[in-house]
């Protein structure tokens, strides 16, 4: 999302976090940096965190890749918080309520699978917000 963020000359604050406590501080998966280092971008210093309370105050949006998660998101989500919650897919015209394919348990190919329709949604969520700033003449 950066990288289209970038691309648009967007102005967005993005950060990715984690639900639970099992990968806390551990680099994102190598099949996954191997798949990210395929498309320029070098994912291998990023380290997982722990979404908090402040995040659904500091971000617009919260996205889920699948329901467990965005259940999840749900239940903690304080009820004067600003962040509006969706599943990955749901910026997709047609995808939406789909969970994003988690690649871990099968073969090295699923992490193209995954790595293309979260781009695919990125463009979709960058387009939406280009649609809501005033025009640029």
């Amino acid at each position: 999302m950066r990288r289209e963020a970038e691309r648009r000359e967007l102005e967005l604050d993005i950060d990715s976090a984690a639900i639970g406590h099992w990968h806390l501080g551990y680099p994102p998966d190598p099949r996954a940096c191997k798949v990210a280092s395929q498309h320029g971008l070098d994912a291998s210093a990023l380290r997982s965190r722990l979404i908090c309370e402040d995040d659904f105050y500091r971000f617009d949006h919260i996205i889920a890749l699948d329901h467990s998660h965005l259940t999840h998101l749900q239940n903690m989500q304080p009820s004067d918080s600003r962040a509006r919650l969706s599943l990955m897919l749901d910026h997709i015209p047609g995808r939406e309520g789909e969970d994003v394919d988690d690649p871990y348990y099968g073969p090295e190919s699923g992490f193209t699978i995954t790595w293309n329709d979260v781009e695919y949604a990125c463009r979709a969520l960058a387009d939406k917000e280009l649609d809501t700033l005033p025009s640029r003449h």
